[in-house]
């Protein structure tokens, strides 16, 4: 039954299922100015709004996985999409932040059930190449939810108010969740039916420490930690603030510059598919590469003496926009260096990795922004809190988040790479040693 065509109908049911969750997920980040003038809160209370839920998100990973690997997806993509349905109706009619916090618990909560349930549920369902090909279109696939939460949700929310905004994304879930009950079901992988120990002889904290003792474990959190972070930061909240009044746009073009970062990860998504599945040895290189193209790119938006010029801003948009597909090398890395039976447990210590930078990241700048506009005499109104000055120096903080993943990296990659000589053989070159190999091989001899 794997790779057939139950098989790729289970992909879609369950595809549409994670683009739904995407779109709660991302939901608050076209609301965000309209959610401050609604509950008349600072930028760091409203940071808090998102922070929280990715907070919950992120605690709830490992425990999910490990109720993965025990109970099956199609039952933990189920209850995600019921919990998302209830949050985002208490958020409609939230009267207060306080209630409005609450709806956000559980839209993270059931996003939390999602993407890692559908991970597994793949690996049920496809073999071979077929396998890598399904999860990078599940997660290129998985973002349009980014364009139905900028350009509906924000037509809505501009035309129709608050409380229509909400029970519409609501009624998406409902959509999910029978899409869910009706198609997908949890098959079985007949690759390890002999071979792996069941989950059950294991209690859940010893699969958590099998999992996380594994360098490759760590490769992956670590790597998820520094391509995630900034993009989902951006879409989940700072990036319509900062395009419609940081930057002056207005909130139409900030909508369409988020559907930006969609489309640029369905372009990019692919080719850095084919380059981990071409260069398994190199996946650690192509997430540091795309570290410091996010570094130089924010430096030329942040550094630029004025305003920096459209050009500059769509550049931004699309680099860190690869940072999306780019996380997925994290999830590689975890299911390369762990048996299936532990691979939910894993995926959910690896997927902990952009959700903490990226909570971290938004509450920081909130702080951040506060800061400097009581510094300058602010009382909260949007135009000066949210002035590109100000977001020159909050968006600062992405350096130092960063940065610490940055050598995290380096430091688990080096551990992998030493337990892979010692198990397999396997000595992995510096990368510029091995270009200075090809160079050589490549070149024409001289006569």
């Amino acid at each position: 039954m794997v790779n057939s065509r139950r098989s790729w109908l289970i992909f879609a049911a369950a595809s549409f299922a994670y683009l739904i969750a995407v779109m709660q997920r991302t939901s608050l980040g076209v609301a965000g100015v309209d959610a401050t003038q609604r509950f008349g809160v600072s930028a760091a209370v409203l940071s808090t709004l998102a922070v929280v839920q990715l907070v919950v998100y992120a605690v709830l990973q490992v425990p999910v996985g490990v109720m993965l690997d025990r109970l099956g997806a199609r039952r933990l993509i189920a209850t995600g999409a019921i919990l998302m349905l209830i949050g985002q109706v208490i958020l409609a009619f939230a009267p207060n932040i306080g209630s409005a916090i609450g709806g956000r618990i559980l839209v993270g909560a059931g996003d939390a059930m999602t993407f890692i349930s559908i991970l597994r549920l793949l690996a049920n369902w496809f073999s071979g190449r077929s396998l890598p090909i399904a999860s990078q279109w599940l997660g290129t696939l998985g973002q349009v939810g980014q364009i139905l939460s900028a350009i509906p949700l924000a037509i809505v929310l501009h035309s129709a108010g608050w409380e229509p905004t909400f029970l519409s994304a609501a009624a998406a879930s409902v959509v999910a969740l029978v899409a869910v009950l009706l198609v997908v079901r949890n098959g079985v992988s007949p690759r390890t039916m002999s071979i792996e120990v069941p989950v059950g002889r294991k209690s859940p904290v010893q699969q958590v420490r099998e999992a996380l003792g594994r360098p490759g474990t760590r490769l992956g959190f670590w790597s998820h930690f520094v391509t995630q972070s900034s993009g989902s930061m951006f879409s989940l909240l700072w990036g319509v603030p900062f395009i419609s009044v940081g930057l002056g746009y207005g909130p139409a073009a900030a909508s369409l510059m988020l559907t930006l970062i969609v489309l640029a990860g369905v372009v990019s998504g692919p080719i850095l598919g084919v380059l981990t599945a071409r260069y398994p040895l190199r996946r650690s290189n192509v997430v540091l590469g795309i570290v410091v193209a996010m570094a130089v790119a924010w430096a030329i938006v942040l550094a630029w003496p004025g305003q920096p010029p459209l050009a500059a801003v769509l550049l931004l948009i699309v680099v860190i926009a690869v940072g999306g597909p780019g996380s997925l090398i994290g999830f590689d890395f975890a299911r390369t260096f762990n048996p299936l039976r532990n691979l939910g447990s894993a995926n959910g210590i690896v997927n902990v990795g952009g959700f903490t930078a990226s909570f971290v990241m938004m509450l920081l700048i909130g702080l951040v922004l506060d800061g400097l506009d009581r510094a300058s005499g602010g009382h909260g109104d949007p135009s000066t809190l949210y002035s590109l000055d100000n977001f020159r120096i909050a968006f600062l903080v992405q350096y130092v988040v960063v940065g610490i993943g940055v050598i995290f990296v380096i430091r688990a990659r080096r551990q992998t790479r030493q337990r892979l000589h010692e198990q397999e053989g396997i000595r992995v070159a510096p990368l510029w040693v091995a270009i200075g190999r090809a160079w050589r091989r490549r070149r024409p001899r001289q006569s």
